[in-house]
């Protein structure tokens, strides 16, 4: 053996099954503490998304709603503070997130956004809901409520 090469420390070729089934737990372990700590930061609070952290957010958290907006739109303003409210209410059931239309048009091309605001309602990665137009709260909140609140359970 060479010098300072210790017996315990060579891994022959064909022993990298196992290694392999390790390194696929301890990623799958990381994943999972990531997703609890993006979880944790976002409780109550409306998360920014964008093209980067867009999958992330959408597997961490199986109910997410998201507003598509812009700085120059008057009903993007008004809707803004509702989703904010909304986001609190929701905490811990439901994560809201904002994206930028304008600094995201691959996002935005990609689920057709065509007016905004529109809001989009992912249960489980999928989108099972939009809205697009200013609504009053009353009006979002129903649909918060068909979309992720189970029937029997809804407020």
């Amino acid at each position: 053996m060479g010098a300072g090469m210790e017996e315990g420390l060579i891994i022959r070729a064909d022993y990298t099954g196992d290694m392999d089934d390790e390194l696929g737990k301890i990623r799958q372990k990381k994943l999972i503490e990531m997703q609890k700590r993006i979880k944790a930061q976002s409780e109550g609070k409306v998360l920014p998304l964008d093209q980067g952290n867009f999958t992330a957010l959408l597997h961490a958290h199986p109910a997410l709603v998201v507003d598509f907006w812009a700085e120059w739109c008057g009903p993007c303003r008004m809707v803004g503070p509702v989703v904010e409210e909304l986001a609190r209410e929701y905490a811990g059931r439901v994560t809201f997130a904002k994206c930028n239309t304008d600094d995201n048009p691959i996002l935005s091309r990609q689920f057709t956004i065509s007016a905004i605001p529109t809001l989009l309602f992912f249960l489980q990665g999928n989108l099972v809901d939009r809205v697009t137009g200013a609504y009053p709260k009353e009006a979002l909140k129903k649909r918060v409520e068909t979309a992720f609140v189970p029937a029997g359970k809804r407020s």
